[in-house]
């Protein structure tokens, strides 16, 4: 097989197929990325991603960027790992909620974490911050009750039999929130899943790589 490159930043969503490698067993090459040293405006992975965003897989001469074409790439090369359903509506439930993840959850995080992309106005930005952390707990519930009507939080996974992306991208969803200032434990059913996702241990090697601590929540002052 060629070889596998993931062009990754500690924390961020490039934490999914990060777990997917793991979860494979391929050898592969970790690439860190350093956003907070801005290593992405850089021309040498400009190069790579000229968009300067992760995750970035790179199979021998081919360069893949976005979430959900990497996904779909590593379940098309180890379809032994089922990282996604193999029965069609089964398939288009599973990317359904890989794609609301992508394209609502992560981009509300994004107001709350980095409001400075969105306004040059101080005020305005701590507008967006304020909002949006609101907006995010009720995204989070959200995502609880998917956990519960998927038997996630009593044993299963949020794709069906396998570990897979969601299970990956709901725990990197239920950290940010925990930097947003939302307490995990008010969301018992999702904490105890994610914590669950945590031991897998493909999981547990992809955060040891990137140093994570599952739980950034500081209750306010008195």
């Amino acid at each position: 097989m060629p070889r596998l490159q993931l062009y990754f930043a500690p924390g961020a969503c490039s934490f999914v197929p990060h777990c997917l490698l793991e979860a494979s067993g391929a050898e592969f090459e970790p690439r860190l990325v350093k956003l907070h040293k801005r290593e992405n405006d850089e021309a040498p992975f400009r190069a790579v991603n000229p968009r300067g965003q992760v995750p970035v897989l790179v199979h021998g001469e081919q360069t893949i960027t976005q979430i959900l074409a990497i996904v779909g790439y590593l379940d098309a090369l180890f379809p032994e790992h089922r990282f996604l359903p193999g029965e069609p509506l089964a398939r288009a439930r599973a990317m359904e909620l890989l794609a609301w993840m992508n394209n609502t959850v992560h981009p509300t995080f994004t107001h709350v974490f980095m409001p400075f992309k969105y306004s040059d106005d101080a005020d305005v930005q701590a507008q967006l911050k304020s909002f949006n952390a609101g907006q995010y707990r009720k995204l989070l519930q959200e995502l609880q009750d998917t956990v519960a009507q998927a038997g996630a939080a009593t044993g299963g996974w949020l794709g069906g039999a396998a570990f897979g992306p969601l299970d990956a991208y709901a725990l990197t969803l239920t950290r940010w929130g925990t930097i947003a200032g939302i307490d995990p434990e008010g969301l018992p059913l999702l904490w105890a899943y994610v914590q669950r996702v945590a031991q897998e241990p493909a999981v547990a090697r992809a955060m040891q790589r990137e140093r994570l601590q599952l739980n950034l929540y500081t209750p306010p002052l008195a």
